[in-house]
Formats: C-alpha cells, structure tokens, sequence
C-alpha cells in the first residue's frame, strides 16, 4: 500500500525537478531582466493620459438631448410648426433609448407635442463616447449622417 502512494508522489517530484533544470537551461530564461528592463524605459507622459481622459468622456442624458435640440434644422422645424399652429403645438425633445453595452447611443425623438397625442417628426442617435449625431433615414430604415441629412433638406 505504501508502494502504490510514493510513487505518484515520486513521479511527481521528479517531473518538477526536470521541468526546473530544462527551464533553467533554456536560453530564454531572463525573463525577470526583460521585465524590468521594458519598466524602466517606459515613460508616462502625462499630458497624453489627461487628453485621453477627455475625448473618453461620456456623455450624459441631458447634454445628448441638447445637442439634437440645439441643431439649426430642428430649432427651425419648431419654429415653423408653432407659427403655424399659432402656438397650439410645441416641439419637445426626450430621450427615447439610453445606452447599452451592445447599442452605445442615446436615441432621441423629436416630436409635436399635441393635445390628444405626440406625433414624431426626427429620430436622432447620439455617440455616448464621440457625441457623433446620426438620422434615421426612415425611408431606408437606418442611420444616416448628419450631412446627407442635410443635404437631403434642401433637395
């Protein structure tokens, strides 16, 4: 009995031993040195980390629904739906979808605030992280860029 426990204890030792001299044999066994050689050449600028740490700066609900309500094309489609209405119907922004791991942009909907019901007019999404605005295309059913938005406006 005491034969059949020793010798996976012995097999095991003498595993280790020569896993040990191979290792210590190997003409790549400095690697404690590399290591601290590649720490002491390493310089942190910190300049580029506090730059960093802005442009990652995410955004918030408020300020992404901001940014939608205060483009020109919006603030103008208010304006002409208020006139219009003589003041009966108001414009309002909401954030409609906030960020998820998978979909990292706030959607925002702009629509006419009426009395019996809201009517959307935009679909808009925000980069949480770039702050890049986007239109759904609602003929095409997807996003587009501001700019062809804009320029599908004036067609």
């Amino acid at each position: 009995m005491i034969r059949f426990m020793c010798f996976p204890v012995m097999a095991f030792l003498l595993l280790d031993f020569e896993c040990q001299l191979a290792f210590s044999q190997s003409p790549n066994n400095d690697h404690r040195t590399k290591l601290i050689k590649s720490q002491s050449t390493f310089k942190v600028n910190t300049a580029n980390i506090i730059e960093v740490a802005e442009v990652t700066r995410e955004l918030d609900e408020k300020t992404a629904r901001d940014l939608v309500w205060q483009l020109p094309e919006v603030q103008r489609k208010a304006r002409e739906i208020e006139r219009l209405s003589k003041g009966a119907i108001k414009v309002g922004a909401v954030v409609d979808v906030s960020p998820t791991p998978n979909e990292p942009y706030y959607t925002i909907r702009i629509f006419e605030d009426q009395p019996e019901y809201d009517s959307t007019i935009y679909w808009f999404r925000v980069s949480r992280t770039s702050r890049m605005i986007e239109v759904l295309d609602l003929i095409e059913n997807q996003y587009i860029s501001l700019e062809e938005w804009k320029e599908q406006l004036k067609r």
